[in-house]
């Protein structure tokens, strides 16, 4: 029977077994503090061997010890686990049509009962079955592009994620929703604000931190106020789209060139960097929190330019930087390096004359800073004046990670280096401030 009790070994086993019971069985167990009755759920197979977990009635789970289980007795058989996608809401011809595009992530994944962890395993289509509530928002067209963790999401998926999209608006959709990973959700939205330009309609990433079947999941507010978001909102700009506090009462639109992830696991894991947010949603009423965005134009004509060259890379320094990494790069044939250096824009002297040997090989070198908050400016120490005679670049307040794909999008443009450096040095997409601001 242990083929049928998922999870479980030694001295629970051993009890399950006798007690002829299975997962999705009804069970009844009395402790030598209480009585419980709920469904027999999986355990995870690096779970100790010391406690059975059931679903209590009122939806929540219970682990209780083995050793304090006085009596354990099956009363009934209940339903095995499992997902059953509901049927897709009737669409109304009077709401507008979005678009969601699945790349996988959180958003997208379930529960594996084996490991514990989550695996990549629901649709956009089950997203929009399982929130009932989009129906009454918009009529959703879904579409999975991949099924993909975004740590494994790369330059090419960038690409087919843009021609995607245009596909979509070229179906006259009111907006696009793109369900993503949040690791590397800030890469994407970067990227696809710089392949995406003079956007007619609103693009919004959005994620969350807990997967779709935990009773904390974020999943459902998110994609709610995404999908408002992109029927109503009057900005035409790539944007990502995340919980604003630890609780359920309102998300927020990051600028897609301007974000970052800032913590691991809370579900407001993501912040605007050196800028405002642009908007904040809260039950269905969008507030706009800035003047300066691109307005939505639905006469507007999109510009595609979707190839990013992967031969370039973010270099942090640390104390202690082997300079010899720099020319490995080189050695490499690599077009560029966007250096993450410290405070203003700095790092050792040691890395000078490597620095200065990319530079004349045609590679091109930018600065960013490590700091999260602030800009670079390499005019208030001599190490900074002297990377910019060596041929660095100042990147101002842009994000190392955004600097990196800018990067890459530049050289996807052109392999000239002079060009190159003009394209890097252009506000094309808000990826510079006009002033730092502190908030």
């Amino acid at each position: 029977m242990a083929g049928n009790i998922i999870g479980y070994k030694g001295i629970a086993l051993k009890l399950l077994e006798a007690a002829k019971v299975e997962i999705g069985s009804n069970v009844k167990i009395t402790s030598d503090r209480k009585t419980f009755e709920g469904i027999l759920i999986p355990r995870y197979e690096l779970a100790d061997d010391e406690h059975i977990v059931i679903k209590l009635r009122n939806g929540y789970n219970i682990g209780i010890k083995v050793t304090s289980i006085a009596k354990l007795e099956k009363i009934g058989e209940g339903p095995k686990p499992a997902f059953v996608s509901p049927p897709i809401p009737t669409d109304k011809p009077r709401l507008p049509t979005v678009s969601i595009i699945s790349t996988g992530g959180t958003i997208a994944s379930r529960i594996d009962y084996r490991t514990g962890a989550v695996h990549s395993a629901l649709s956009a289509h089950d997203l929009y079955s399982v929130v009932p509530e989009l129906s009454e928002i918009a009529n959703v067209e879904t579409k999975i592009l991949f099924s993909l963790f975004s740590e494994n999401i790369r330059a090419i998926h960038w690409s087919k994620l843009a021609e995607e999209i245009v596909t979509c608006i070229e179906d006259g959709v009111r907006g696009v929703v793109v369900c993503h990973g949040t690791d590397t959700m800030a890469y994407t939205s970067a990227a696809l604000s710089f392949a995406l330009q003079n956007l007619p309609i609103p693009i919004i990433l959005v994620g969350s931190q807990r997967s779709s079947d935990r009773p904390s999941s974020d999943a459902a507010v998110n994609l709610t106020n995404a999908v408002t978001s992109a029927v109503s909102i009057p900005i035409a700009e790539v944007m990502v789209g995340m919980h604003d506090s630890v609780s359920d009462t309102s998300t927020v639109l990051h600028r897609g060139t301007k974000t970052r992830k800032c913590h691991t696991s809370r579900r407001d894991a993501f912040k605007s960097i050196n800028v405002s947010p642009l908007a904040k949603i809260e039950e269905k009423n969008i507030s706009i929190l800035t003047e300066e965005y691109v307005k939505r134009d639905p006469k507007r004509k999109l510009v595609l330019n979707s190839k990013f060259e992967e031969k370039v890379a973010l270099v942090k320094f640390y104390a202690g930087f082997n300079p010899e990494i720099i020319d490995w790069y080189v050695n490499e044939d690599y077009y560029g390096l966007v250096l993450e250096g410290t405070g203003l824009g700095h790092v050792g002297n040691n890395l000078f004359s490597h620095i200065r040997d990319a530079v004349n090989h045609g590679l091109l070198v930018g600065m960013t800073s490590q700091c999260i908050w602030g800009r670079v400016n390499m005019n208030v120490y001599d190490t900074g004046i002297d990377l910019q005679e060596i041929g660095v670049i100042p990147l101002e307040d842009m994000l190392p990670e955004t600097a990196l794909v800018k990067m890459m999008w530049v050289f996807g443009q052109t392999k000239n280096v002079h060009k190159a450096q003009r394209l890097l040095k252009t506000n094309i997409a808000n990826e510079f401030s006009k002033r730092t601001i502190y908030l």
